[in-house]
């Protein structure tokens, strides 16, 4: 019988552990690591493969990666919970960090905060594996998250509806990742801002919000609300625990986002 691989993403501040089976090898050495090991771990800043668990121990996959200042914790946490693939107790990272972030946008988290109503969101200390989005990409969300997105999107099913994932959970590190990139294309941080929540802001780093789409429909765009897939989550949706954030004329100044679609964890 082969090996079981773990079903969940162990979360740190700054590295993810990741089942090995679901991540894509950018090289035929890794692509041998990855085939032997069972976690691998994975810097959030750059998607940066840094260590692989094998049988025999942990194999580096970037020089120098211990210098990373978080790797005391990811190295804590794959020594007390993943030779099992055991998810730790329920909990959140801590966001201590978080102003660092922001500075390099010139933001300061108390006056956004304060200026469009958003929650600071911080991140879960596990994920559960909740399938694949519409590009084969891994999706993580909570536990209760993804067993509402598999009631949704089956009752959804059952009425000739399809639906997809767009994305799940992001990493306060990936959305300043997003924002950084839209800013060396010379895109305006108001702009930027008017479309993607500062980093630490956005209900996708909690693990329960979802870009939803429909096969044929571009992703993230506001065209998705003349299908029959919007019209069905309208008339369903709120049944399985999920919520439209950012209507129109919302109070955060967040353009309006048909797609995105939280779960309220109870």
């Amino acid at each position: 019988m082969g090996r079981s691989h773990p079903r969940i993403l162990l979360n740190t501040r700054q590295i993810e552990l990741w089942p090995a089976d679901l991540l894509r090898a950018r090289g035929n050495h890794d692509a041998r690591v990855l085939a032997r090991a069972r976690w691998v771990l994975r810097r959030k800043r750059d998607g940066r493969f840094l260590a692989a668990a094998l049988p025999e121990g942990l194999a580096t996959l970037l020089p120098g990666w211990q210098h990373d200042t978080c790797a005391d914790a990811a190295l804590d946490l794959l020594d007390a919970h993943g030779p099992r693939g055991n998810a730790p107790a329920a909990g959140l990272l801590p966001v201590d960090d978080l102003q660092a972030r922001l500075d390099t946008l010139g933001l300061d988290a108390d006056a956004y905060a304060a200026r469009t109503g958003l929650a600071l969101v911080p991140e879960p200390a596990w994920l559960a594996f909740a399938g694949f989005d519409r590009y084969r990409r891994p999706l993580w969300l909570t536990p209760a998250a993804a067993r509402a997105w598999a009631h949704l999107r089956e009752a959804a099913r059952r009425d000739g509806i399809a639906l997809d994932a767009v994305s799940g959970y992001r990493s306060h590190d990936y959305q300043l990742g997003i924002v950084e990139r839209k800013r060396a294309r010379g895109i305006a941080l108001d702009a930027i801002l008017a479309v993607n929540a500062a980093p630490g802001f956005s209900e996708h780093h909690a693990g329960t919000a979802l870009d939803i789409s429909t096969p044929g429909e571009p992703a993230a765009e506001p065209s998705f609300e003349t299908t029959p897939a919007f019209a069905w989550l309208q008339r369903n949706a709120g049944r399985h625990g999920f919520g439209m954030s950012y209507p129109r004329d919302n109070p955060h100044g967040i353009v309006y986002e048909p797609w995105h679609w939280n779960h309220r964890d109870a």
